[in-house]
């Protein structure tokens, strides 16, 4: 191999011929800047020789490329593409999804009027099959505001558990292949049996201020409705007043207990608030 070292004071250029597999000087240069040599499979570059490079090194630097009959032309297709059948429930929905979800948005949308009259509509049939009656209820709850609380300051665990639905339909079975009675039961205002262990304070309640204690808070002894851990509480204040009257978890379903007394058995089935009894 030899090292050719250029002069700086000449300018000259040293070159490879790619297609001649030779190297070659040259100061005479035409520099592509907007393009590169594939781009263009028919155009030739040709550089001047210098006079004290010799005719036999100058040439082309790219050659044209032959084109070969054996090469497949790409066409593009035109077929114009359609969505598969399959998805055209997703347009249904997306346009289902659009419609309003409550009575002020029926109002404030543009077909108003038609909605109304849909409404009105069904509102006729209901009237005219007597679907219901109307009554008066003195029911009142008081529920907190679970949105605002803290974990880890409000409260830590929230889990609760629940019975499966698996579980109650092999109960079932049991109570129809023994001809076993069943006891539905709910446990009014469960909730409130469950205790707070974290330092819950809550505002008084509007109309039902302590005369001469407004500025006072209430400090939760009990949870009520709407607490995170209220769910919670009330199965561990269940699971434990439960196991005082004999009854035994089952080691793989947390809410079905089993009492033997002599010759009787007992299942309990707990969801929530409402109770099995067979």
């Amino acid at each position: 191999m030899q090292v050719h070292r250029l002069s700086k004071r000449n300018c000259r250029v040293l070159f490879y011929d790619p297609f001649e597999k030779k190297v070659f000087v040259s100061r005479n240069v035409v520099f592509l800047q907007r393009g590169f040599p594939a781009d263009t499979r028919h155009d030739e570059l040709l550089l001047e020789e210098s006079s004290e490079t010799p005719q036999s090194n100058a040439g082309t630097l790219f050659a044209p490329i032959a084109s070969t009959d054996n090469v497949p032309v790409l066409r593009r297709s035109a077929r114009v593409p359609q969505p598969p059948e399959r998805y055209a429930f997703l347009g249904v929905t997306g346009q289902l999804d659009n419609d309003p979800k409550t009575y002020r948005e029926a109002m404030s949308d543009i077909d108003s009027g038609k909605w109304l009259e849909a409404m009105k509509s069904e509102m006729d049939s209901m009237s005219l099959n007597q679907v219901w009656t109307e009554v008066t209820t003195f029911k009142a709850r008081l529920v907190a505001k679970g949105y605002t609380q803290r974990p880890g300051v409000d409260f830590e665990e929230t889990f609760s558990p629940v019975v499966m639905a698996k579980s109650i339909v092999i109960m079932l079975a049991i109570a129809a292949w023994y001809d076993y009675e069943i006891w539905q039961m709910d446990v009014k205002i469960a909730f409130l049996n469950g205790f707070v262990e974290e330092e819950i304070y809550m505002d008084q309640l509007e109309g039902f201020t302590v005369v001469g204690e407004e500025q006072k808070v209430c400090h939760l002894q009990r949870s009520i409705y709407g607490l995170k851990q209220a769910f919670r509480s009330w199965n561990i204040r269940f699971d434990k007043v439960i196991r005082g009257y004999d009854f035994v978890k089952n080691d793989f379903e947390p809410c079905v207990y089993k009492k033997v007394s002599g010759s009787s058995i007992a299942f309990l089935v707990l969801y929530v608030d409402d109770i099995l009894l067979i």
